[in-house]
């Protein structure tokens, strides 16, 4: 039944295509054919075996063990896309990643992945199984991991890699630690760098979205390649420049809740900290009626007369305006490839790779709290108010715990947050490598260095230090010389600058990630078998990794008003040894044009945990030429990460439901099992906790005593390219069918907050409840999310692809890419008081952290060529999911992208003028309640708006 739907989801979504194509053709519009992937050409068989993504051992390309999608240098043109990451993210295997629709800055915190934010850069994630469990490599070497100067992550950063330098990207869908080493579970990215370019390629972009005239892109591209006498030089570089989209120009994020229109809803989400203030004193809850911009507030006891009043939720504050919807980014680099040949036996490679990178996310104005219930988890919890600070209105001194809980105010007067953001990334590679005979067979060796640094800084406006607050508003005799008393109680526009001057400051943090790498390999063919030459692998590899995050010194006194962060730094390294073994057991005969065997197996011993042993084994069967049928069978290992090791405690703002409130959408009047468990884990039982939905702090950090990962991978499929689709009227046809079925054991993760308050509240289960700290009032003051192992992650899916191209044909050639993703199974195991409860989420949108798990998700690409004109056109499918933590369903999308381009003759075809519409039909995202910001999920779904680019490129 399952099979049956995800067809006739491929024909609607081939259909689409096809849709578009009728829809536009007639009036000429402009088609794209975004990062349509490419098998290697089947119409002439290779020159030569070859390393393909997955192996060790050179072979035919068109018999690859695993399954290898190809997205080649025009592929990436034809997007209209500025970043690699985006490109990749459209895959059906792809389910998103950190991208700049993100911007969960500084003010989110840092989440509970032992990472920190990440803002800015760009990551890929294959099989939901999370981007540190996917591997990057340039050239099959590592590179150097990203930061953003908020932590210490454990993925590359795609935004670090110059695009002008990517020759074609391969990602192989399927574990490939015995080949690789640590974090190929899920899969592994290998861009391939321009080794033999010859000659001039640029290019240069415009780009906007079309109705709102914002996102502006500008895109521009050059190399050239040159060389004689066994030395050939590459050499280019690029600049990128994508503005930003504000959350107030789109109508999906007015509010904190699609389709609210006033804070005052019972849906609530908006904030406490308001401009006017909120007052947890006196047994109290109030605000002013309005700003008492000079003096000191009346207060009235009675809230009968004086300047304050009930604080209601008509009250509290809209922030979700002033956030971005797309977030600014500015990158440029270079790169230099170079390659002398001495003979047959030596040649030398050197690579240097240097990237900059400028981006910026933007948070509304600054929340600033002191008191037990705000819970700041710092100094700021404990200040108190003096009676002689002069503009405290209730003429005693406000004691923490006492007589105030909570004073939230919104300092509108200091502007909006900003998190600006300078990275550079230098990679350095040198690489030694020849060819010799041995056994009368070829054999390859090369040995490799790669030593990499990534130096992230972050530059936060609108902090507020602690300790200068505590003088400012404590006792009047001790605010003296450049101290300024604080008013906290007179609302908009009664903070002077003056005071900001005071206790303001601009926070500065940074973080560092370095990598030395270094390989040696040999491989080649021992003797014959009935099938061919029995193929081996061998190799060493040592790697040394080092990360480092150090927050500003008032941030690590725990003196600031924003997130809370201590320094961390660590570092390891790895002895490796790999053996790969490839048995062509037999060929031609009935039944077998071909039957192999292969294996490879690798022991890592790690600094920080020991040793570890991994082994893979498959077969690859050709029955008949045209058809090839493979199973595999792979163990992974992902160590753990310097980041989840070592990183300092903090916190992350998630956007959760309590269900013990009883606000709208909590179950404490509701249900009495709820009401008992809430009441035992800390909520009044009069039921006077009442704080509507929003952001609740979860507590993070590393834990060195974590073990590393292992995983099994199965996979089984197939690919039929016909030898009579090989001319006339098709050149090329091809279906590739591949199943997997993937198992993560000990996986590195905290308990999802959600899962510790909906179990506690719903279970009373006591290692949930013992996760929830509140306070008295019943408000949450923190939820553990520190890094354990959990359980186990398990998922299994099914791809499909299917490629046409036609030969000439008198209106010109058609081609026809199809690609779809089945997802039968996503399941996460945790643990509970009594062994672990497993939780399915085929299906669903998880909210904070955004992800959703469609069943099936689809692309499928048509083009046509004719003479100086090629126009293609993209159907993208996502089919629709249900929110788990809201009763809300996400509607399945069908995006359509077109474009156009034309290549005069008469400058030799080389130079292009494209045009193309990417969300032509300018569909919105489905509405999301539980994701982190703008009311959608940004790893699946495009921002409104079409966008439009015109591109000029030469050589390409």
């Amino acid at each position: 039944m399952r099979w049956t739907k995800w067809m006739m989801r491929s024909s609607r979504m081939a259909m689409g295509a096809g849709l578009l194509i009728a829809a536009n053709g007639a009036a000429a519009q402009l088609a794209t054919d975004p990062q349509t992937p490419t098998a290697p050409a089947a119409t002439e068989a290779p020159t030569e075996d070859i390393i393909v993504t997955g192996s060790r051992i050179r072979r035919d390309p068109l018999d690859q063990p695993s399954p290898v999608i190809t997205v080649d240098e025009n592929a990436i043109a034809r997007t209209g896309l500025s970043s690699v990451a985006d490109i990749l993210q459209r895959l059906p295997a792809s389910s998103g990643g950190l991208n700049s629709k993100f911007n969960s800055s500084g003010n989110f915190g840092n989440p509970p992945d032992g990472g920190g934010v990440g803002a800015g850069s760009a990551v890929l994630d294959l099989r939901y199984l999370g981007p540190k469990r996917t591997l990057v490599l340039v050239d099959g070497l590592r590179f150097v991991n990203g930061a953003s100067a908020s932590g210490i992550p454990a993925t590359v950063d795609l935004n670090s890699i110059p695009s002008s330098m990517i020759e074609r990207i391969e990602v192989l869908q399927s574990g490939a630690s015995t080949q690789y080493g640590s974090d190929a579970i899920a899969g592994v990215v290998n861009i391939i760098t321009k080794q033999n370019q010859k000659g001039f390629k640029g290019s240069a972009q415009y780009g906007q979205y079309l109705g709102d005239n914002d996102g502006k892109t500008q895109d521009y591209q050059l190399s050239y390649g040159f060389g004689s006498q066994g030395v050939h030089v590459v050499a280019g570089g690029y600049y990128t420049k994508q503005e930003s989209v504000s959350a107030a120009d789109r109508d999906i994020s007015q509010f904190p809740n699609p389709g609210q229109t006033s804070c005052a809803e019972p849906i609530g989400g908006c904030s406490s900290f308001t401009p006017f203030g909120r007052f947890l004193v006196n047994g109290q809850n109030i605000t002013l009626r309005g700003p008492v911009a000079s003096g000191r507030p009346v207060y009235d006891p009675t809230l009968a007369t004086g300047d304050f009043k009930a604080f209601t939720a008509a009250d509290r504050f809209n922030f979700a305006p002033l956030n971005y919807f797309l977030t600014p980014v500015e990158r440029f680099g270079g790169f230099v490839n170079t390659r002398a040949e001495f003979s047959e036996a030596l040649n030398l490679r050197v690579k240097a790779v240097y990237n900059r990178r400028n981006s910026q996310n933007q948070a509304a104005f600054l929340p600033l709290g002191i008191g037990p219930d705000v819970g700041n988890g710092n100094m700021l919890d404990t200040l108190s108010v003096d009676a002689t600070n002069p503009f405290n209105p209730f003429g005693v001194t406000l004691v923490p715990g006492q007589n105030y809980t909570g004073i939230f105010r919104r300092l509108v007067e200091a502007g909006q947050r900003t998190y600006s953001q300078q990275v550079d990334t230098m990679s350095l590679t040198g690489t030694l490598d020849g060819k010799f005979q041995m056994f009368g067979h070829n054999w390859y060796w090369d040995a490799s260095a790669v030593i990499g640094y990534n130096d992230a800084k972050q530059l936060f406006t609108g902090n507020i230090n602690a300790a200068r607050l505590a003088r400012a508003i404590g006792p009047i005799s001790q605010c003296t010389g450049e101290c300024v008393p604080f008013n906290f109680f007179g609302g908009v526009g009664s903070i002077t600058p003056a005071m900001l001057g005071y206790i303001g400051f601009d926070e500065r943090d940074r973080s560092r990630q370095k990598l030395n790498d270094y390989t040696a390999n040999i491989s080649g063919e021992l003797f014959d078998l009935p099938g061919g030459p029995v193929g081996i692998a061998v190799g060493y590899e040592h790697r040394y990794q080092f990360g480092s995050f150090t927050p500003d010194p008032i941030i690590q006194a725990g003196l600031g008003a924003d997130i809370p962060a201590q320094a961390a730094s660590g570092k390891f390294n790895v002895d490796e040894v790999y053996g790969e073994i490839r048995l062509p057991l037999l060929r031609d005969i009935p039944g077998i044009a071909s039957l192999e065997l292969n294996g490879a197996v690798r022991h890592s011993n790690y600094s920080t945990f020991g040793g570890n042993t991994t082994l893979s084994g498959g077969a690859l069967w050709k029955p008949v030429s045209d058809l090839l049928l493979r199973a595999q069978y792979a163990e992974s290992l992902r160590a753990p990460s310097i980041g989840e090791l070592f990183g300092a405690q903090s916190r992350f703002d998630a956007s959760i439901d309590d269900p013990c409130t009883s606000a709208a959408g909590g179950l404490f009047q509701s249900n009495p099992t709820v009401r008992a468990n809430c009441v035992a884990n800390g909520v009044p039982a009069s039921g006077s906790y009442a704080e509507p939905s929003g952001q609740l702090p979860v507590l993070t950090g590393g834990n060195s005593e974590l073990r590393p990962e292992t995983a099994r991978t199965l996979l089984f499929g197939g690919v039929y390219s016909p030898s009579w689709a090989r001319g006339g009227t098709l050149s090329a046809l091809s279906l590739e069918v591949n199943y997997h079925d993937i198992k993560v054991d000990d996986s590195i993760a905290s308990i999802p907050a959600q899962v510790l308050l909906s179990r506690c509240a719903q279970t009373g289960d006591a290692l949930s409840c013992a996760a929830v700290r509140r306070a008295p009032s019943g408000i949450v003051t923190a939820i553990n999310g520190l890094l354990l192992n959990t359980g186990g992650i398990r998922t299994k899916g099914i791809d499909a692809t299917l490629t046409v191209r036609s030969g000439e044909t008198g209106a010109g050639r058609f081609g026809l890419y199809v690609s779809g993703n089945y997802l039968l199974k996503y399941s996460e195991r945790t643990p509970a008081t009594d062994g672990f409860v497993t939780t399915d989420y085929v299906g669903t949108e998880r909210g904070s952290p955004d992800q959703t798990y469609p069943h099936f998700k689809g692309l499928g690409t048509i083009d046509w060529s004719v003479g100086p004109v090629t126009a293609s056109v993209t159907g993208r499918y996502i089919d629709n999911v249900d929110e788990i933590a809201a009763e809300n369903a996400l509607k399945s999308r069908l995006y359509g992208d077109v474009q156009l381009q034309f290549r005069p003759a008469w400058l030799d075809s080389k130079l292009a003028l494209t045009f193309g519409v990417n969300n032509v039909f300018d569909k919105d995202p489905p509405a999301c309640f539980s994701c982190s910001l703008n009311n959608f999920d940004p790893t699946t779904y495009d921002i409104p708006g079409r966008f439009g680019y015109l591109r000029l490129s030469y050589g390409l």
